[in-house]
């Protein structure tokens, strides 16, 4: 069995090129990951998960400590009501528990969304699959490896 997180594994057959970060204790914040991966708070994409129907869910990627505003999220979609999913739920989704949760080596296909400020960096990191780690790769290889993604403007400057 490999020590590499899921991500790791699911980039390397890809051929995406990342690097794997592993932080040294507890994770108590968006700062601190930032901070202890030589990153601003900006270049750390959260990977959300809603639901949007019975067994139907989306993910939306967004830089640091943005918030997702659920008006323009709901227009986008064409949805009147959407929920953030249960931490049951990111788990039986993604199978990754929430403050490791990635696009990536996922048990079923999912619909992914890239808020347009995770591409306005130059190098991101993102959630493993694994607490305590992420994987650190180019935004541009982030979008390369999710081809079906769609790039949208939700949150506004």
């Amino acid at each position: 069995m490999s020590d590499e997180p899921p991500v790791s594994v699911a980039l390397e057959k890809l051929g995406i090129p990342h690097r794997v970060f592993r932080h040294a204790g507890p994770v108590n914040s968006l700062e601190q990951a930032a901070a202890e991966r030589g990153q601003r708070p900006e270049q750390v994409v959260r990977s959300i998960l809603f639901r949007i129907g019975e067994d139907d869910f989306i993910m939306v990627l967004v830089a640091g400590p943005a918030q997702i505003p659920w008006k323009a999220l709901r227009k986008h979609l064409g949805q009147s009501r959407l929920t953030m999913a249960t931490e049951d739920e990111v788990l039986a989704v993604t199978g990754y528990r929430i403050g490791a949760v990635s696009p990536f080596g996922l048990p079923r296909r999912l619909k992914v969304l890239i808020d347009a400020g995770v591409m306005q960096e130059q190098e991101v990191s993102i959630g493993s699959g694994t607490r305590g780690q992420a994987v650190i790769l180019t935004s541009a290889d982030l979008h390369h490896a999710l081809p079906e993604a769609e790039i949208v403007t939700l949150i506004e400057e």
